[in-house]
């Protein structure tokens, strides 16, 4: 596992949260005592534990009072309600559907615990309808489940959740503050606190009383795609930093503002480890050792739970090979029983269908583990039939079934969800000036100043002069979509354009609107050139906008993203023109030759709608002075090599060229040498030509296996299909596939789609290295995708050339037991009118028996222009 090559100790402002209930103002003094006091005892406590060790001991785990109900009669009260509902109506309570599969009218008849808008779901389908159509939708769900549906017992509300991870930027207009690893470098937990204070604000406005936030991981390996939603890879701030934001959501008892208008429930996620997968892969394994998940990764729960949280989202990721859906002991002994957490743990998208025995549409194995809530955004009326099978059959103890029930009732009573009324009538709810007021954008440029980290400062490049003759240029200089990142407006992110964000400021805005104050000049250039030499260019560049596993990476090179950012800079430092890089990133990565050919760099991260906090730090002053210097430092330690750093058992760290708490300013100014270029790659490293190799898709791409009732993200050394026909095995360095002949069964090689239409015009094709085991029983068809659905194409994403072909004959072709190469010509779908944007590089499918083995697949330029299947043996 990983952590700082130098500990450095982290001044925190504030910590964490009180034990509920609460003991007064004066318990603020205490907390970020408390956390490090239990994060002593954490260390302690886990001595001796191994990374072999294949169960916990719960012994080892320090200990928290389960918190006091808030009063007998609330308690009565959820007691009297659960003696009167059915099984039935539990086990609606216990289903969370997605908006873009439930209807009011479905409320009417199945009374659902919750629903949420996923990461592409919004009312009318349309990701950019006006705040008044949120508040419409939350209020016609709402009504429709609160109407009677039995004389038995009174309609029990709604919950909504939405992911406002960093302000409510699912919503047009809103606030968008810097995604979390860029506040987690300002170290500063009462801002965050505050920052929670304003989403919820927005959040409350449009009737929705749920967000799925805090992220509370611990990321050890920055190549995963979540990087940006970690605050830091030390527990300490990321346990203080949890506590701040479910204040700031929740408010507090203690001072009267728990659940009052303008605030909305948290939920810490994703309980635990998610952080420290293998490789930094999404949803994968966490093979840390029981020491390292009690004293990092699960290190910020208990201080969520004493600020108040009430809702805890469980992991999609395994710990040492179980899923944490499935896992009793993390859920139940450690989590419930030892952290004493009162609340509901709820699922993940649709996690429980990567569970060994699961589909998306039956898990009781999940609920036996203590999941309380399932996240079934597209499966919840099959789930909700076979859990009152599986309970009626004695799968599921009719005691589980009321525990969890009992836990989400809770919640809604504590919320006082039983004493509100429907959304539109609320107090705080179409309050629209709200969103993206005034004093919530101060606050987002305060925390955008707070977040950025100077790493470089030569020559005194900066602050500039605001009269002087100023370029902008680079790709990311007007582009607001690259400063939100992803979870913005959708999931990804990566399909919004500057007008998807009214009020918000661009970088390049900033910077003009200092300039031009100033009397100064301006020039913004995509490609660098300008009509007069300009005195200073800012060169504004970095990742586009990804979410989850398809931002996960290979290597922490930046240049293997993009190029064209290096070249820029050089081209301007020959001319002799001061350059000053504004790197926009998710994560910290290895940026050696940027850092050589810029003058001065900001490590600006993901900082949200507010560009012009920027422009605040990096200019003068009518004075001649630094409007505001920098403060911001490094929450993660900076990657010496094109590898992230790692981390040994004791938090030791090697590989970093700034370490954690590193950070430049205009007082305390230093100088960086020239870096080595060498990325110190290994030459077997997975380029971007690579699908797979070793065992393993090559970030970001992910393997998925499907038949006729879902498809699955293959996430574990072994996963089926849901209905068996075709299972995938990753060992010895190959991938195994196995079709059962029971019906058909597809695999491909998935991710972002990308366009490869020039790539067929050069003649490239997809070389895939394989050994047959069992020969195929009928008909195999190999190709490409167009789309992620679960159901493959047949016709060529919609052309007539066919986008899978029959490749049975080749494959009979090669003796068992003996290695060939396959070769599909992408000229073979030039016809496709999906070429444009395929979304499987790979696929093959048969309803026949046949078992393979790959060991690497691959774009391979060979020139090929005619559609000629071919095996070299």
């Amino acid at each position: 596992m990983r952590a700082d090559e130098e500990r450095q100790s982290v001044s925190l402002r504030a910590g964490v949260g009180a034990r509920r209930p609460r003991r007064g103002h004066a318990a603020a003094r205490a907390r970020v005592s408390a956390c490090v006091s239990w994060l002593t005892l954490a260390v302690l406590a886990s001595t001796g534990a191994t990374a072999e060790s294949e169960r916990l001991h719960p012994e080892l785990w320090p200990t928290r009072a389960t918190a006091a109900p808030e009063s007998a009669e609330s308690e009565a009260f959820i007691t009297d309600l659960l003696s009167r509902m059915s099984l039935e109506d539990k086990v609606a309570q216990m289903l969370q559907a997605d908006i873009a599969s439930v209807t009011p009218e479905d409320l009417r008849t199945y009374k659902l615990g919750a629903v949420l808008a996923g990461g592409g779901a919004a009312p009318g389908n349309n990701v950019r309808t006006q705040p008044a159509a949120w508040l419409a939708l939350a209020d016609a769900l709402y009504r429709a489940a609160m109407v009677p549906h039995s004389s038995a017992h009174a309609p029990i509300p709604l919950l909504f959740g939405i992911d406002a991870v960093h302000g409510d930027a699912k919503v047009r207009g809103a606030t968008i503050f810097p995604h979390n690893i860029g506040l987690g470098a300002a170290h500063d937990a009462p801002l965050i606190e505050r920052i929670g204070r304003a989403t919820a604000e927005e959040v409350a406005t449009t009737g929705i009383d749920w967000t799925f936030a805090p992220a509370v991981a611990v990321t050890r390996d920055v190549r995963w795609g979540r990087t940006y939603e970690s605050y830091s890879d030390d527990p300490r701030l990321v346990a203080a930093y949890a506590a701040a934001m479910v204040r700031g959501l929740q408010g507090e008892p203690e001072q009267g503002t728990f659940m009052t208008p303008g605030h909305v429930l948290s939920s810490v996620k994703h309980f635990a480890g998610d952080g420290g997968t293998l490789a930094g892969r999404d949803q994968f394994d966490n093979r840390a050792s029981e020491g390292v998940l009690l004293r990092v990764h699960a290190a910020p729960y208990p201080a969520a739970i004493e600020a108040g949280a009430s809702i805890v989202m469980a992991s999609y990721s395994a710990w040492q090979g179980v899923k944490l859906h499935a896992n009793h002991d993390l859920l139940t002994t450690i989590l419930k029983a030892r952290f004493g957490f009162d609340g509901f743990i709820v699922g993940d998208w649709n996690a429980h269908e990567e569970v060994p025995g699961c589909t998306k549409f039956s898990c009781a194995a999940v609920i036996l583990a203590g999941l309380d809530m399932f996240m079934a955004p597209d499966s919840w009326k099959e789930l909700y039939r076979n859990t009152i099978d599986q309970v009626r059959a004695g799968v599921i103890p009719q005691a589980r079934i009321d525990d969890a029930v009992r836990r989400i009732l809770r919640v809604k009573v504590r919320a006082g969800l039983f004493n509100r009324p429907a959304p539109r009538e609320r107090p705080d709810a179409g309050k629209f000036q709200a969103l993206g007021s005034a004093p919530h954008r101060e606050l987002a440029r305060q925390a955008v100043r707070a977040s950025l980290v100077l790493l470089k400062n030569e020559r005194g490049t900066l602050p500039i002069t605001p009269s002087a003759r100023i370029l902008v240029t680079g790709v990311g200089a007007e582009r607001i979509d690259m400063q939100a990142g992803g979870w913005s407006i959708d999931w990804q992110g990566d399909h919004n354009r500057n007008g998807d964000f009214p009020g918000a400021t661009s970088i390049y805005a900033g910077v003009r609107a200092a300039v031009s104050a100033a009397q100064g000049t301006v020039t913004l250039s995509a490609d660098g050139k300008y009509p007069v030499r300009p005195d200073v260019a800012i060169v504004v560049f970095g990742e586009r906008p990804y979410a989850e596993y398809e931002g996960d990476l290979e290597t922490v090179e930046f240049s293997r993203q993009d190029a064209q950012p290096l070249a820029l800079l050089k081209a301007l430092r020959a001319q002799g023109i001061p350059t000053v890089a504004v790197f926009l990133a998710g994560r910290p990565m290895w940026v050696n030759p940027e850092l050589n050919a810029a003058d001065a760099f900001i490590a600006a991260w993901l900082p949200g709608s507010e560009g012009e906090g920027i422009a605040d730090v990096i200019f003068r002053g009518a004075d001649g002075q630094p409007r505001f210097d920098f403060t911001g430092s490094l929450s993660f330690p900076w990657p010496l090599t094109g590898m992230p750093v790692t981390y040994d058992e004791e938090d030791r760290t090697a590989g970093a060229l700034f370490a954690r708490g590193y950070g430049l300013s205009y007082a305390h100014p230093a100088t960086v040498g020239p870096l080595s270029e060498d990325p110190q790659l290994a030459p077997d490293r997975g380029g971007p030509d690579t699908l797979f190799q070793a065992a393993h898709a090559t970030a970001p791409w992910s393997l998925f296996v499907a038949d006729a009732l879902a498809q699955v993200r293959v996430t574990s050394a072994e996963q089926e299909s849901p209905r068996r026909a075709v299972g995938a095995t990753l060992a010895d360095g190959e991938l195994r596939l196995a079709w059962a002949g029971t019906a058909r069964g597809d695999f491909w090689i998935g991710g972002r789609p990308m366009d490869l239409r020039e790539a067929a015009r050069r003649g490239d094709i997809v070389r895939a290295r394989f050994r047959i085991e069992h020969p195929a029983s009928g008909a195999v068809h190999a190709g490409i995708r167009c789309s992620s659905s679960s159901q493959a194409a047949d016709s060529g994403c919609g052309a007539t050339s066919g986008a899978m072909l029959d490749v049975t004959e080749q494959l009979r072709s090669v003796a068992p037991g003996s290695w060939a190469t396959l070769s599909l010509p992408l000229a073979c779908f030039a016809g496709s009118a999906g070429l444009s944007s395929v979304a499987g590089p790979f696929a093959l499918r048969t309803a026949g028996q046949l078992t393979v083995r790959f060991a690497d697949i691959r774009f391979e330029r060979a020139a090929v222009h005619r559609c000629d299947l071919k095996v070299a043996k």
